[in-house]
């Protein structure tokens, strides 16, 4: 049975059963990335700023080198500008490449080298709005923070039936499910679980239904 289109928030059983499915098919089928294998508050603050629009794969080589060179935040808040944009320069990050080093130098002089631990205060800094506060928060600190991107919108949109305007990230049910989903009690490995569904399963066009744990309760497969 289909369920209808709706904007209704859908209950918390039905997003525990989602989280659980997500969470079972994560465990055979994670992304492995230098950012992942640490929990180094900066250092997952500095590739979430470059994964924005930006393929994870490409970040990869850049992130390395990037770190390879700068090592904390006191080397980076004092890098050669120049050198930085040459660096990012494969990312197509021209035009947010300031935010990078002001990021480093804000930290090193409001919060004394040490990444803010509050949505509100992370948000006040160069660079950084909910979505990669909330990504700072649960990966790197493991806090119950939620996230949420157009790729994370197309998931829930689709399972769930929700209706959204053109711009989901700020559906206010959208955000509702996000934060059940991250009171979990692995909220890093819930929303990196989330971001990997989105991006190898259900991707913008032809979500790969066959490999969808999903799919028995999924509104938008059984439209079809």
């Amino acid at each position: 049975m289909v369920r209808e289109v709706s904007n209704n928030q859908p209950s918390y059983q039905d997003i525990c059963l989602f989280r659980d499915r997500i969470a079972c098919w994560f465990d055979d089928n994670k992304r492995e990335y230098p950012w992942r294998q640490t929990t180094d508050p900066f250092k997952v603050l500095i590739a979430e700023m470059m994964l924005r629009r930006t393929k994870a794969d490409q970040v990869k080589p850049v992130y390395e080198r990037i770190f390879m060179e700068y090592s904390d935040i006191e080397s980076f808040a004092d890098a050669d500008e120049d050198k930085i944009k040459k660096m990012l320069y494969p990312l197509g990050l021209k035009w947010r490449t300031p935010a990078f080093i002001l990021v480093a130098r804000e930290i090193r002089e409001k919060y004394q080298c040490q990444v803010p631990q509050e949505r509100n205060e992370l948000m006040t800094l160069p660079g950084v709005g909910d979505y990669v506060a909330g990504a700072v928060l649960s990966i790197a600190y493991g806090k119950r923070e939620w996230i949420v991107d157009s790729n994370i919108v197309r998931v829930f949109k689709r399972y769930f039936g929700i209706n959204t305007s053109s711009e989901g990230r700020r559906n206010k049910n959208i955000i509702e499910i996000a934060k059940l989903y991250a009171s979990a009690d692995d909220p890093r490995n819930m929303n990196l679980a989330l971001l990997d569904f989105a991006a190898l399963i259900c991707t913008p066009k032809n979500p790969s239904h066959e490999r969808c744990p999903l799919k028995a309760e999924c509104h938008f497969f059984l439209q079809q």
